[in-house]
Order: structure tokens, then C-alpha cells, then sequence
């Protein structure tokens, strides 16, 4: 029993964080959508055959089998209705309001996850530097102790996480800083690090180190919204690295490939041997990057997501000719159909990797 456990509970917390935060964006909708008097025929959570029923009047309540997505179905969200408490009959803020409160939510959810982290941790890290190896390179080309980093190649280093993303994505081993030194901003430029390669990956060797500041009130709540932040760019950045084609499709990750991240993160995951104490800021982290990267992702204005929705009313709401009801359905439905195929092709190739590891 002990060894069927020790590997089925890191899927289970995979299918958890899913849950939750499927859970947390959908609940977004329903509440603003309650709170606006608006009529909800049904709130699932999953996707796929459904699995348990339950709830009376107005609504139903479910619970699906895949959980990769959810949703909350109103009266005259897809469809013309003249039932006064249709989504159609609400005002467009009020109908703005419905359809971003899941991404909200998602984002809000990162916040307090990544406050959780902090507030458990020994220290908050920071972007001041505080020592180097010997004969570094970044101490040659003119980075000092007490230098507090604020760009690496034009991009904002808004907490310790940005180092690193920053510095790999470029991967060459060449950088131009920007520091905060006594108060100015000093340009640091062509900032060599050595690099090797492992599996075909770019390894860069740090010849510097950060400082970790005192957990107090002040450095976790700055922490929180700096690292939040940071995930928020780096979201956007690797969205940015492969659209251009920095990124294969092949690097993607769809939810098995997540969960299976998750699943051996979680394997990983042992109480240290002198305290005892389970380190779990890597699960933390995973928890807040991807709630604030669904959350991110709804927001794009693309049929089917809750940001191409948002745009249709916009639309509509600027525009004296208003689009009908059954053209934007087919829209999102033809929408929903191309990013079901393209999360079978990435789901497929997270299977190949995981048969082929």
C-alpha cells in the first residue's frame, strides 16, 4: 500500500491544483453573475462525461470527469433571450464584469499562493547583489556588492525569480544590465557568464549571488506583488518567445504535461533529514505560475476565451451596428473546436515525452 501511495498522490495533487484552480475561476463567474441577478441553468466543474449531479431550482451542479476546464452556462449567453434576467438583458459593464471575474480570480488566487510561499519561507529574496566567486566576470565588467538589479537586456527584474528566466531566455551568456547603485541607475553593459550545454540546453554558470532580506510585513507584501509580477511577464514573454518561433510547439506543455511536472515535482518532495520540514515553495511556485498563466491566457481577446468574448462586447458596445447573437456563437464555437485540436496535438506530444523519457 505504502509504494501504490507514494506514487499515486503526486497525480492526485496534480488533479487538486486543477481543480482548484478550475475551481477558483469559475466560481468567478457564477458569483459575479448571482450577484448581477443573472439566470445560471449550469456550473460544472471538468469537462467530459459527467460524473455526479446535484442542486435544485434554477441551477445545476456537476462534476465532470476530465479536469481540464469547466463552465458556467447562463441564459442568453450564447443565444437571444428576452427573460429579463438574461446575460443579453444586463448592461455591458455588468456583463464585462461577469466574464473577466474568472481570470480575476485566477490572478487573485496567484497573489495569495505566492503570499503563502513568502510567509512560510526563512527569508524573501531580493535583486541586490551580495558577493561574487573568485576572478568573476560580472565583478570585471563593473557589477558591484550592493548593486540592486533592475533591467537585464531591457526586461524588468522585478524580483530574484527574473534573474534567472531573464538570463536563460537569452541563453548566450552575454548581458546588458541596469542597476541601482547609491541611488543611480548605472548601465552595465556586455556582462559575460560562462555557458555550457546539457542535452542540447544552454547552462549558464553563475559567478554572482543575491541577497535574501529579513521576512517582515513590508518585504512579504512587496514580495508578493513583485513576484506576482514576475510571473505575469514571464507569462507574456515566453507567449511573445513562441509566437516568433523562439519556441517550438514541441516545448509546450499541455495539462498531462503539467500534471506530470507537478506529479514529480511532488515525488521530489521530501522532509529535509535535520529539521524535518517539508520544503514545498517549488509546488507553490507551479501552483501560482499556472493560475496566473489561465488566468493571463482568458484575457487574450481570441474566439472561445473569455478575452474574445470581452472584445465582441466592446464591440458592441462602441459600434452603431451590433453583431448578431448567432454569428458571435458560431464564432466561439468554431473558436472552441481549434483550441480543442491544438490541446489534443499538445497533449499528445506531452504523452510521447512521457513514453519516450
Amino acid at each position: 500500500m505504502a509504494e501504490i501511495w507514494s506514487k499515486a498522490w503526486p497525480i492526485l495533487l496534480a488533479i487538486l491544483f486543477f481543480g482548484l484552480i478550475i475551481m477558483v475561476h469559475e466560481c468567478g463567474h457564477f458569483l459575479t453573475a448571482k450577484f448581477f441577478k443573472v439566470k445560471v441553468h449550469k456550473f460544472a466543474l471538468g469537462m467530459g462525461p459527467r460524473l455526479l449531479k446535484w442542486g435544485k431550482g434554477e441551477t445545476e451542479y456537476s462534476l465532470r470527469l476530465l479536469p481540464i476546464g469547466g463552465y458556467v452556462q447562463m441564459e442568453g449567453e450564447d443565444e437571444d433571450s428576452e427573460d429579463p434576467r438574461a446575460f443579453n438583458r444586463k448592461p455591458a459593464w455588468q456583463r464585462m464584469i461577469i466574464l473577466a471575474a474568472g481570470a480575476i480570480m485566477n490572478l487573485i488566487l496567484g497573489l495569495a499562493v505566492v503570499c503563502t510561499m513568502l510567509s512560510v519561507s526563512d527569508g524573501v529574496g531580493s535583486r541586490q547583489v551580495v558577493r561574487f566567486a573568485p576572478d568573476a566576470q560580472s565583478y570585471q565588467a563593473g557589477l558591484r556588492e550592493g548593486d540592486l538589479i533592475t533591467k537585464i537586456n531591457g526586461k524588468t527584474v522585478f524580483s530574484v525569480n527574473d534573474i534567472a528566466f531573464l538570463m536563460a531566455r537569452e541563453g548566450t551568456g552575454h548581458y546588458d544590465f541596469v542597476v541601482r547603485r547609491d541611488g543611480e541607475k548605472i548601465a552595465i553593459n556586455n556582462v559575460r557568464l560562462p555557458v555550457t550545454e546539457n542535452d542540447g540546453q544552454p547552462v549558464i554558470h553563475y559567478d554572482f549571488w543575491v541577497d535574501t532580506a529579513e521576512k517582515t510585513f513590508s518585504t512579504v507584501f512587496q514580495g508578493t506583488f513583485r513576484q506576482s509580477a514576475s510571473l505575469v511577464q514571464m507569462t507574456y514573454l515566453s507567449l511573445f518567445d513562441l509566437v516568433t518561433g523562439h519556441f517550438k510547439l514541441s516545448d509546450m506543455s499541455g495539462p498531462i504535461g503539467i500534471a506530470d511536472t507537478i506529479a514529480d515535482v511532488a515525488s521530489q518532495t521530501q522532509p529535509d533529514p535535520e529539521t524535518g520540514r517539508i520544503d514545498f515553495s517549488m509546488l507553490f511556485t507551479i501552483l501560482a505560475l499556472i493560475t496566473i498563466n489561465i488566468g493571463l491566457m482568458n484575457l487574450l481577446p481570441l474566439p472561445a476565451l473569455d478575452g474574445g468574448r470581452l472584445l465582441f462586447l466592446l464591440i458592441n458596445w462602441i459600434s452603431p451596428k451590433k453583431i448578431p447573437q448567432k454569428y458571435e456563437g458560431w464564432v466561439h464555437a468554431a473558436g472552441f473546436a481549434a483550441l480543442m485540436l491544438f490541446m489534443a496535438v499538445v497533449s499528445f506530444g506531452d504523452i510521447m515525452k512521457i513514453v519516450h523519457r
